[in-house]
């Protein structure tokens, strides 16, 4: 099934954009472990909307109710399950796209596929929305691998042109992580938070919209998480990212750039540090063969601009089988980057502490 992720842990993840309700269920955490709930609800508003001039003006609170999997705030070993309310619903604002779909967005695909009968409020099932639920999963994670030495942290690299600093692919640290959650914009440097936001408002002042990239660093991971072939550590994090909507690439360490460099220039050198071997670069992003190698595991995730944008574009009745046009009115993201830098952690510590169990 398309909800379901995981093979130590299998999160499931439910509900619609404008359902009463959305949630995820985690099958498989060991017993015995506690959890911070109210970390955990911080950690949700990160992402919440209704916060910021430059996100939706949807206000969702996002408090996790649990379920089912936790006494006293500690894992019992029955399944974790967490509802999370929609009290901010406007499905009217959507009646228009039951047949007339938004240029980049699934509503034509999920038309086909489902044969006019999926729920188009919203988006409904592939609603950035359905994020909520994967960060309350990805903050269980997060908890459970910081105890276990591992951190995870990220922040935009580019919005609009507008670009940060990249992560110190050999040195990047949990002061790094800090300094960019005391950031207005999660970004290393304060400048270049203002940068971006200037691309953010211009656009949505015009009625458009702007992507971004988002960089991803884990740190603490011993060697020799993962496997060859298809249980890659790469493999694992890229099925999960994709998960994310708008979501558009992917790519680890040196990326793409790597391909135009020799090897000798992309090659990283091995070394002995004290008893520990590490490399004097880190240009394979902390992953050889699809295993851990004990650097800093580096990714970084690419978006698309806010399919729903309010300038005229060209679409199609479905109904009359005939051309028409499209002006997307309502609650909507000019970018969605800067509320997806907490998704992307999630989902990395949902796919790392799943291969940490399966060592």
């Amino acid at each position: 099934m398309s909800s379901l992720y995981g093979k130590k842990i299998r999160i499931s993840i439910f509900g619609q954009s404008h359902s009463p309700a959305i949630g995820v269920s985690i099958d498989g955490l060991p017993a015995g472990i506690r959890i911070d709930i109210a970390e955990l609800r911080a950690f949700l508003r990160r992402r919440a909307p209704g916060q910021s001039d430059l996100a939706t003006a949807r206000a969702e609170n996002d408090m996790p109710e649990i379920l089912s999997g936790l006494a006293r705030e500690i894992t019992c070993g029955a399944p974790l399950a967490m509802i999370i309310r929609n009290t901010d619903v406007r499905a009217a604002d959507y009646a228009e796209m039951r047949d007339t779909p938004r240029p980049s967005h699934a509503d034509f695909a999920a038309h086909i596929k489902f044969g006019g009968h999926q729920d188009a409020a919203g988006g409904g099932h592939f609603s950035g929305r359905l994020t909520a639920p994967l960060c309350a999963a990805g903050g269980i994670c997060l908890q459970i691998l910081r105890s276990l030495g591992v951190s995870i942290g990220a922040h935009i690299l580019q919005i609009g042109g507008a670009w940060d600093d990249p992560f110190d692919p050999v040195g990047v640290s949990v002061m790094d992580f800090e300094t960019i959650r005391n950031n207005p914009l999660p970004t290393l440097r304060r400048e270049a938070g203002e940068a971006m936001r200037l691309r953010i408002t211009d656009a949505r002042d015009k009625g458009d919209s702007v992507g971004g990239i988002i960089e991803c660093a884990a740190i603490g991971l011993p060697a020799g998480l993962g496997d060859p072939i298809f249980d890659g550590i790469e493999n694992r994090i890229a099925a999960i990212i994709f998960g994310i909507p708008a979501i558009k690439g992917i790519e680890f360490g040196s990326g793409f750039a790597g391909a135009a460099l020799r090897g000798s220039e992309n090659n990283d050198g091995f070394y002995m540090d004290g008893e520990n071997v590490r490399t004097r670069t880190n240009n394979h992003g902390g992953i050889l063969g699809g295993i851990t190698s004990g650097m800093p595991v580096l990714f970084r995730a690419a978006y698309k601009p806010t399919p729903s944008i309010g300038i005229r574009q060209e679409s199609v009745s479905l109904a009359r089988a005939e051309n028409t046009y499209i002006q997307v009115q309502g609650r909507h993201d000019p970018c969605i980057v800067p509320r997806a830098v907490p998704c992307v952690e999630a989902a990395a510590a949902i796919a790392l502490y799943d291969a940490w169990l399966d060592r």
